[in-house]
């Protein structure tokens, strides 16, 4: 992302400098599972590997390549609830992007554990809709 005057791809409304470019840039520290959440989809939006490999828990980060280029654009989030327990936190989301022409939506929800002050995500469910 070259002009950080941009709106954040994350939806919030805010610029992407005041909102998830400080955590994926500047390296400052999400202090929810849900700006976690928001900052590591704007990190697959803006291609940044190394963020998401260091936001993701030690036990079930990939060791391979977590970025595809495949082709696809991200075309916005919507965050439908965060639920904070403690030190772990769900957060239900739905992606959407577009592949080969064709729009999808990932509806996913995501787990998160903090450790040493840091959130980081774990892992992931995707609900069936009907």
């Amino acid at each position: 992302m070259t002009a950080k005057a941009q709106a954040c791809p994350c939806g919030s409304g805010k610029n992407y400098a005041a909102c998830c470019g400080r955590f994926i840039e500047e390296g400052m520290v999400p202090q929810s599972a849900e700006e976690l959440m928001r900052s590591r989809y704007s990190a697959y939006v803006v291609k940044n590997e190394d963020y998401l490999k260091a936001t993701w828990h030690a036990t079930t980060r990939p060791s391979e390549p977590v970025l595809q280029d495949d082709g696809g654009k991200w075309l916005g989030l919507e965050v439908r609830r965060h639920v904070p327990a403690g030190d772990s936190a769900t957060v239900e989301f739905v992606a959407r992007y577009k592949m080969a022409g064709r729009a999808h939506r990932m509806h996913e929800i995501s787990n998160f554990v903090r450790e040493d002050g840091r959130w980081y995500y774990v892992d992931g469910s995707f609900p069936i809709t009907k």
